[in-house]
């Protein structure tokens, strides 16, 4: 019997467009008007390489018994029931309500596994509506944003706990901690077509796996392996080839594309593949930064080296290279390999589970905070307005990756450039080379905000 999830929460908190996300299709009506879905509506959901079914729900809402409201409430009560599991959704722009309160202590009486979903967490207001959450008491919330396809990934490795493994698997034991810190990583291999990101994943299965092909284009499905290297587990994602959006006219390399980026989403550290006689063309910096913006680990292959001629300094330039064309991953690290002659393969994948230990690397906060007067003492935030701006103190809210919230004074205020400064000197400081760093700001609340001035 397939693992059952049911998604609930109050009206208009993005549960069908969540369940459209998972079913792959718009099955459910979206609407902005809340109360749009009323019966329950089941899926055979996808998630990476974890199937189940997943059940759309009405809104969590009260009304008299008899009433349409009370029969929704029913329907909804139903899939509870059949449920295996729960995804909980709040809003996270609007942040708490009173009916988000009594509705997490319905689905804590369910005595099912709870996954707190804090939707529409895209930009500084979702932000701070995630944190709200935790007054819930139903765990670390889940950041995503399911119409843009944000946080799937998060989403992924919460589920992967509680989803069962396939019902043909003789073991069905709990992972333990150890199996769960040696889980594959996983990787995609993105790039420009015919960059030979399958003749590189050949070489490292040591068999013709994929297709290849001078012709650019050949692969168009996102097809995922399974590799061991030197004691080290790996899920790889070979992709199709990323063009610009304007040479793109077939459907099916829409669709391909479209697969291409749900790997990149779903993966922790992403190779982006440069042939090495046309590198950092304008397709390759844009495919960085759509990395970067997802938050994944980065790392850069220069493919087809074996073609170069040899010159001394050549790795300098490179390096060099990538830190003027890709500024906002500072010391991403960068290997010249050939996928054909099987040359700068190891150091390739020792780079990439360096980078993953970045990606996931947590910074005591008491370490943090002494670097950040320091910094602050070496380049004061600037006056804006003739006020000085007032940075309070910095915590890291989680990894994956690394991500920090600034208490400050009027945090419009405070200039980008300065962000900047102090997001390269945490690289420096703390060895965070390539992966993106995020710093949210967060306004302390004024403690004599709610009293009257007097009367003159």
């Amino acid at each position: 019997m397939s693992f059952t999830i049911a998604i609930i929460g109050r009206p208009n908190v993005g549960k069908s467009t969540l369940f459209n996300r998972l079913v792959g299709q718009k099955l459910a009506l979206v609407d902005d008007m809340p109360g749009v879905t009323r019966d329950r509506r089941e899926g055979e959901a996808k998630l990476g390489d974890l199937h189940f079914t997943i059940i759309d729900t009405a809104g969590l809402d009260e009304g008299p018994k008899g009433s349409l409201t009370a029969r929704m409430q029913e329907q909804t009560e139903t899939a509870i029931a059949l449920a295996d599991a729960l995804f909980f959704v709040i809003d996270a722009r609007i942040g708490l309500t009173p009916a988000d309160r009594a509705f997490a202590d319905f689905a804590r009486r369910a005595d099912k596994p709870v996954l707190l979903l804090a939707n529409k967490s895209e930009g500084k207001h979702g932000e701070l509506g995630a944190m709200e959450s935790y007054a819930l008491g139903l765990g670390d919330p889940i950041q995503i944003s399911a119409e843009h396809g944000e946080g799937m990934g998060e989403l992924y490795d919460a589920l992967s706990r509680i989803v069962p493994e396939s019902e043909d698997e003789d073991d069905e034991r709990e992972e333990t901690d150890e199996e769960r810190a040696n889980r594959p990583i996983r990787v995609a291999i993105v790039g420009r077509p015919n960059a030979g990101k399958s003749t590189l994943i050949n070489h490292l299965l040591g068999e013709e796996r994929l297709l290849t092909s001078p012709e650019a284009g050949t692969t168009r499905d996102s097809i995922a392996v399974e590799i061991e290297h030197k004691g080290r587990s790996f899920r790889v994602f070979d992709t199709a080839g990323l063009r610009r959006r304007s040479r793109i006219e077939e459907k099916l390399e829409k669709l391909s594309v479209a697969d291409a980026l749900r790997a990149v989403r779903f993966a922790e550290v992403v190779v982006l593949m440069m042939d090495a006689q046309h590198r950092f063309e304008e397709q390759d910096l844009r495919i960085a930064d759509l990395v970067e913006r997802e938050g994944r680990a980065l790392v850069l292959a220069v493919n087809k080296w074996d073609l170069m001629e040899a010159q001394p300094g050549q790795i300098s330039m490179l390096r060099r290279d990538a830190d003027h064309w890709l500024p906002q991953v500072a010391g991403v690290p960068i290997v010249a390999v050939s996928g054909l002659m099987g040359e700068g393969i190891d150091r390739l994948m020792q780079a990439i589970v360096e980078a993953y230990a970045v990606w996931n690397r947590r910074v005591p906060t008491s370490a943090l905070n002494r670097w950040f007067e320091g910094a602050i003492a070496n380049n004061p935030p600037p006056a804006v307005s003739g006020r000085r701006l007032k940075l309070n103190y910095i915590t890291q809210t989680k990894a994956r990756p690394p991500s920090f919230v600034l208490f400050c004074s009027r945090a419009d205020a405070i200039p980008q450039s300065y962000l900047r400064y102090l997001t390269n000197s945490m690289r420096e400081t703390f060895e965070l080379p390539g992966t993106p760093v995020r710093i949210t700001l967060r306004e302390k609340a004024n403690p004599f905000a709610h009293k009257r001035k007097r009367p003159n």
